[in-house]
């Protein structure tokens, strides 16, 4: 998780998100809808994005998972996060951290989506507060700051 291994016996019906938040303390994954539909549980398992509501903590054995906080360095925000403080592209946050690794999953494959491409990405994130607007802009934005990047990459992410 996050680059650090972890050895844990666990129920085989312990799910990946209440194992990141009751196992690791790992909070900033959350659980809405806990059937996959909302996307704040979004986490990247071997870097492609995954629900984590609907894995269980055994499917993960031996992948590389990232959360939200296996992002960024205590100094420094990724491209996206960025985007997001800038763009404003949250309001209450419950679902922020499920659309940051969305979006960060969405420009790992496809640095300079279109609007289509961003609005088909996140159409597996729910969002009660924004009305998507501030969230799409934070997506370009996140687009073009890393397409100024040296390596056109995010650190971290």
């Amino acid at each position: 998780m996050n680059g650090v291994a972890y050895e844990r016996e666990v129920p085989a019906r312990l799910t990946l998100a209440d194992f990141l938040r009751e196992e690791l303390d790992l909070t900033g994954t959350h659980l809405g809808c806990e059937y996959g539909v909302c996307g704040a549980c979004t986490v990247h398992v071997d870097g492609r994005a995954a629900r984590s509501c609907t894995l269980l903590a055994v499917q993960v054995d031996h992948c590389d998972v990232v959360t939200v906080e296996g992002l960024a360095s205590e100094e420094q925000l990724t491209p996206v996060q960025h985007a997001f403080w800038e763009k404003h592209g949250m309001q209450c946050g419950f679902c922020t951290s499920g659309f940051v690794m969305t979006i960060t999953a969405l420009l790992r494959e496809q640095p300079n989506p279109t609007d289509d491409e961003i609005a088909a990405w996140l159409g597996g994130n729910l969002c009660r507060c924004t009305g998507y607007t501030k969230i799409v802009e934070a997506a370009r934005e996140a687009a073009r700051l890393l397409a100024e990047e040296p390596d056109g990459k995010a650190a971290n992410g």
